[in-house]
């Protein structure tokens, strides 16, 4: 296959850095993908025999997962077997010119292979390492198997959510792993300013996934240690918090945030309710949240005679914080995530146009950009391998023994 390299990222911020990302599914490659939007150079190494499964995940369209053209934008692929000794001196040869390597494999893997950090760094001390895992690289539990759901269910996340008294639920999406690769992403660039502006070293940074949702999670310990107390699932209300909650209309539901003192005082004056709204015990939170069930009683009384639009016209005009629940097609017809250029136009390697999310966050001065669409799995193999400077009959003896497709 003909490769397709990114586009030269002038301008961009990270434009000169080479990433090496061995991670697979989510939480590894939305660190690539993130880094990769913001100009850096990465090298996806994929096994031969399928490649990310994330390319079979969810909504296939021509044989490919619609979510890998995101996550794997701004990437070249390099289908290369890591369990051959071949394999791994191909690896060593390629992360030897790389500012950082991003794995998320079970702890102990890459030592098993000889791609421990402290064999790697004696050929590139400046390698920074990102290693996500379910539990750590140290503690008692770091051989556990961990996907990102026993993350948030370690981490605290799973027992909020939901309705009191009932089986927690998903939040929808996989927000375990997205959590580890942003703490992942804020750790890699950590490390690169402190190499450049310190003359240190590289270094590893170990994520956890249960430790990054439990990073998260606001003051849940600290009330614990305070006065014992254990949060409990509020369902869609924000509890302790008052008023903040979802409320019925005739055609929908929309969220409410009208705990701000002065934002309490214009919500009930919206909804018709000044007594509420006057009342001195209810001048401050801590007031209102004893009578939080009555206040919530009085705004649903007001919204479920009136539409969602109407409820989001009558708010908005009262200066409260109001939004409707957004579906995709809500998503996709929004006039403000189009003018923030949060929808964008992507075309495939089959040529097809694919609305994806835009990218963040915005830096104003040098913006991310989406350089080069996801690649074909192996696609980029042989120009790779000719950088490390490898000739076409090295090449094919390797893919002839399956090392490399």
């Amino acid at each position: 296959m003909q490769a397709h390299a990114p586009q030269t990222p002038t301008g961009l911020p990270l434009a000169g850095l080479k990433v090496v990302e061995m991670g697979q599914l989510i939480a590894g490659p939305f660190v690539g993908k993130t880094l990769g939007d913001f100009g850096a150079e990465v090298i996806k190494i994929e096994s031969p025999q399928g490649g990310d499964p994330l390319r079979g995940w969810r909504l296939q369209q021509d044989g490919t997962s619609v979510w890998w053209q995101v996550q794997s934008r701004n990437k070249r692929s390099l289908a290369l077997d890591l369990r051959t000794a071949e394999g791994q001196a191909i690896a060593r040869q390629l992360i030897r010119e790389a500012d950082v390597l991003v794995e998320n494999f079970r702890p102990g893997t890459l030592e098993g292979w000889g791609l421990g950090y402290e064999d790697l760094s004696k050929d590139n001390p400046g390698l920074v390492m990102l290693r996500i895992s379910g539990y750590g690289q140290s503690g008692p539990y770091r051989d556990r198997p961990g996907f990102g759901m026993i993350g948030e269910a370690m981490g605290g996340l799973r027992h909020l959510t939901g309705e009191p008294g009932r089986v927690p639920v998903r939040c929808g999406v996989s927000i375990g792993d997205t959590l580890a690769a942003l703490h992942g992403v804020i750790g890699v660039l950590t490390a690169l300013y402190h190499r450049k502006a310190h003359g240190g070293p590289g270094q590893v940074i170990d994520v956890a996934l249960h430790e990054a949702v439990f990073n998260c999670m606001e003051s849940l310990l600290p009330e614990y240690s305070a006065a014992g107390v254990v949060r409990e699932p509020g369902g869609s209300a924000l509890p302790g918090i008052a008023p903040s909650n979802a409320y019925r209309c005739q055609d929908g539901v929309v969220l409410v945030a009208g705990n701000g003192d002065s934002i309490f005082k214009r919500l009930m004056a919206a909804i018709g309710r000044e007594d509420l709204g006057a009342a001195p015990d209810l001048a401050h939170n801590a007031g209102r949240v004893a009578r939080v069930a009555e206040i919530d009683a009085a705004i649903e009384a007001w919204t479920c005679t009136r539409s969602v639009e109407q409820v989001l016209a009558a708010l908005t005009a009262a200066d409260v914080p109001v939004g409707k629940v957004y579906t995709a097609a809500d998503i996709a017809a929004d006039p403000h995530y189009q003018a923030r250029d949060m929808l964008l136009e992507q075309t495939t390697r089959e040529g097809r146009t694919l609305t994806v999310p835009g990218i963040v966050p915005k830096l104003l001065g040098t913006p991310g950009a989406s350089r080069s669409p996801a690649p074909r799995l192996g696609e980029d193999t042989d120009a790779v391998l000719a950088e490390l400077g490898l000739n076409p009959a090295q090449v094919a003896a390797l893919r002839e023994r399956g090392i490399v497709a």
